[in-house]
């Protein structure tokens, strides 16, 4: 059905879409239905969908075994509050997350969004040191170009001056912000890379609680890629001195990076690992926080020992029994051989891009592609025109970029690869 003129002119006027202004807003386009890799709009088009609902619909859309898992569990309950409650789907997809993460990863907090999720991770490392008297540990270290969400706590560990929560600065909490690591894979590595995070850790380590980090891949403060060899090299220098290690894999998690977790690349584990976005397969808004026996019983060894945070959502059984679904339906494909097939097509079709005076980088990752520009994207022309290419790829800044599902078919890639050439070749 298509949306009359009056719903889309209510829709400019009155709803705000995600980093949007009312005065003067970006271009909107109603979806009807969605199926595998295709957005059907209402105004009748059908396009594919580059950005699997940022990197979360990994199985594509409408998928059968997960409508089936919905409906099953909407017949049970959709909700109960997880205050003094539990029930199977939340204690089903602990298990899991248990059995598929490092062995030590075994105690999880299940949050309702990646945002809450850090702000949850920041509260176990401030409690951790809090509860062994160490109150002073109370800064987080972390490197430029990241983001790790849009909540207070989430925005304080994001990029202060390249990132979006710059106006919020002199509000939210001070950090450490160090540089981020130029190395883009370990044949490229250079001990300068890890020297200033070392030192300022050195300096400073009495007043760090937690490094917080996107592992391998940083998401949307610059879908930058760098080196397995800085984790290693971080975990170290967090031993040596006395910091947690956080990872924030919402954004990497669930095989986007070509293993199920990017940390598994650099052969480590973090004591605390944030997940989200993929966990439901788009379905539905779930994240969790995992952490060691170590510093859970750490902080519940103090005072009370409640780990102070309970979302009204918390344990959701219908997002839960969705999550159980697309881990099962994930691990039983052959996830590895297609993200690899679009990880090697990426290259091929996107890295000639580089040739081109209006691209500045190519990256590839995984499914991911990105194609940083030398001058910033306008989202009011270049939106619509992707559409008019049969694409929905949704750029900011200098990055045109896809991060499409694992079931992609190649001729769909291609279709979204030659609308990127197409945008790069009518920026010259």
């Amino acid at each position: 059905m298509s949306l009359t003129d009056s719903q889309l002119a209510f829709d400019r006027e009155h709803i705000w879409h995600p980093y949007t202004n009312l005065k003067n807003p970006t271009p909107v386009f109603g979806v009807e239905s969605a199926e595998g890799v295709y957005l059907n709009l209402t105004n009748g088009q059908k396009v594919v969908d580059g950005m699997a609902s940022w990197w979360s619909a990994i199985h594509g859309y409408n998928h059968p075994f997960l409508n089936q898992a919905i409906e099953k569990q909407t017949k049970k309950m959709s909700h109960v509050m997880f205050g003094g409650l539990t029930h199977e789907p939340a204690i089903k997809l602990s298990q899991t997350l248990v059995n598929i993460t490092a062995a030590k990863l075994d105690c999880v907090f299940l949050a309702d969004s990646g945002s809450v999720a850090v702000e949850v991770a920041l509260k176990m490392a401030l409690q951790f040191w809090y509860s062994q008297a160490r109150p002073e540990k109370n800064k987080f270290l972390t490197v430029r170009n990241g983001y790790h969400g849009d909540t207070f706590g989430a925005m304080s560990v994001c990029d202060p001056e390249n990132g979006m929560h710059a106006m919020f600065a002199g509000v939210l909490p001070s950090h450490i912000f160090v540089d981020a690591p130029g190395c883009k894979d370990d044949d490229s590595w250079n001990d300068e890379d890890i020297a200033q995070l070392k030192s300022t850790v050195a300096a400073r380590h009495t007043e760090i609680a937690a490094i917080i980090l996107e592992p391998i891949v940083q998401g949307a403060g610059g879908m930058r890629v760098y080196a397995p060899e800085y984790l290693r090299q971080v975990r170290q220098i967090c031993d040596e001195y006395g910091v947690l290690l956080i990872l924030d894999e919402i954004a990497t998690g669930f095989g986007r990076t070509g293993s199920l977790f990017a940390y598994e690349q650099a052969q480590i584990v973090p004591d605390i690992l944030c997940l989200g976005k993929a966990i439901t397969g788009g379905y539905m808004s779930l994240a969790a926080t995992l952490t060691t026996q170590n510093v859970a019983q750490t902080i519940s060894r103090f005072g009370g020992g409640n780990l102070m945070h309970g979302p009204t959502f918390m344990g959701n059984p219908l997002a839960c029994a969705i999550a159980n679904a697309s881990i099962e339906l994930l691990l039983a494909s052959p996830w590895q051989k297609n993200v690899l097939a679009i990880e090697t097509q990426l290259e091929a079709e996107l890295r000639p891009l580089e040739s081109l005076p209006s691209v500045h980088e190519v990256r590839v990752k995984g499914a991911v592609g990105v194609v940083e520009m030398v001058q910033t994207l306008d989202m009011h022309t270049i939106q619509p025109r992707l559409v008019e290419l049969g694409v929905w790829i949704r750029p900011f800044g200098k990055l045109l970029y896809i991060m499409p599902a694992y079931c992609m078919p190649s001729d769909e890639l291609s279709k979204l690869t030659r609308a990127m050439l197409t945008i790069a070749e009518e920026s010259i």
